[in-house]
Order: structure tokens, then sequence, then C-alpha cells
């Protein structure tokens, strides 16, 4: 790999991570709050192609130009690349919420809930509330939430959103057990739109043995899979 071939890499990296920037792609690896880091990113490396491949034709200019050949293991820096044009991998889903315990933690406080029926909440809000603050203010309302269905080894199942500190890589489950109205036939990974009620019932997750509340389920449908799959609001 001459430095002609690195430049060529840099600016196909650079043009890449722009392209997730500027797009929905870059939520399948980092939480929306990153993209402008990621658009930096694109643009430092599109600016280093250009400076490089400016510097190396004024050294040619001024001197015989000697081909210097990196190691043939650089081109191993193309797979990344590759991977981020060619593949867009699915967001975390039923399996690693299956093996992961609940990442519900307590929040800093309780804002106060619009009116109006029904009420929008995300899991991790429905979960805290009803974990940390014995569901004051859901006790009687109608509650709308999202999220896909995991199922543990007995076959209960959960509404799952995977909350991100950073990245995809240390992306966590906040899970609600269902009860009530629950569909008769549940497929893990499918993404369902719950109505619902707050209930004092409680459940701890089989894996770390964390709190899990329950919604009692009035009914479901399937929704498709949000831009946004993952769930921040449990770590703000």
């Amino acid at each position: 790999m001459n430095r002609l071939a690195q430049t060529a890499l840099l600016f196909l990296l650079g043009a890449t991570l722009l392209h997730a920037g500027l797009t929905d792609l870059y939520l399948r690896y980092v939480k929306a709050g990153l993209r402008p880091l990621v658009l930096l990113a694109g643009v430092v490396l599109i600016a280093t192609a250009a400076a490089t491949l400016w510097y190396e034709r004024r050294r040619a200019r001024g001197q015989r130009q000697h081909h210097h050949h990196e190691p043939r293991i650089s081109w191993l820096l193309t797979l990344p690349v590759l991977a981020l044009i060619l593949v867009s991998p699915p967001a975390l889903g039923s399996y690693s919420a299956a093996h992961t315990g609940t990442a519900l933690t307590k929040p800093f406080g309780f804002p106060d809930l619009p009116a109006g029926e029904p009420l929008r909440l995300g899991v991790a809000d429905y979960a805290g509330r009803a974990v940390y603050d014995e569901g004051r203010n859901l006790r009687g309302r109608e509650l709308k939430i999202t999220g896909f269905v995991t199922l543990d080894r007995s076959g209960s199942p959960y509404l799952v959103r995977m909350g991100l500190n950073c990245c995809a890589a240390d992306a966590q489950p906040v899970k609600i057990a269902l009860t009530g109205n629950i569909p008769p036939v549940l497929s893990p990974d499918t993404w369902l739109e719950i109505t619902g009620r707050y209930t004092p019932r409680r459940t701890k997750d089989p894996v770390n043995d964390g709190p899990v509340p329950y919604l009692d389920v009035t009914s479901a449908r399937p929704v498709p899979v949000p831009t946004d799959p993952y769930d921040e609001t449990w770590n703000t």
C-alpha cells in the first residue's frame, strides 16, 4: 500500500463517516448525541487525506519520487471501511436482552407528566417511575409504550428497549414484564405498541435479580422498528 492508496483510504473512510452522520446510519453504532463527533471525524479524515495528497505532489515536484510500500497487512484497514459501506447492522435485540440483566437505575428526579390521554412513555421512564416512584402520577392513566419483545427461559414476555452509555457495544436493556390481555403468540424481536395501565406488581430479572415492573396490557399492535431503536432516557 503506497502513500496514494493510504490517502484514498482516508478519504473513503471520512466520506463514509460523513454519510453515516448525515443519515440515520450512525444510530446503529452510537447514541444520537454523538452525531457532531461523527461528522467532525469525517471532516478531519477528509482534510487529512487532502493534506497528504498535497504534500506528496509537492514533494514529487522537488525530487525524484521513490515509492515506499507499506506491509501488505495494511490493506486490512479497508475491512472496517467496507463494513461501514456494505453492512448496516441491526440494532441489538431479544437475544442480548434475554442474556443481560436489566440496567434500570434510580433517576435523579421525576419531571411532571403532560396532561391528556393516552400518555406516551418510554420503557425506561415507565420502569423508573413504577419502581422508584411507586407509580405516582401513573395510577388510573391510559399508557402507551413501545418496545420489542423478548422471552425468558420460562416463556414469560417482556417489553424491552436497549439503552446506550456511548455506543452499541455498551448497550444494556431495561425491561417491563407484561400481564393482562397479552397476545396469544409473541415472537422475539417483534416491535409492539402496548396500551395498558400501571400495576404495582413487580418481579425480578432472572439474569441479575434487578427490579422489573409489570404493565397491565389492554391491547397491543405491531409497529415498525423506530428510526432510533435505542432508548437513552434511562441514563440521562
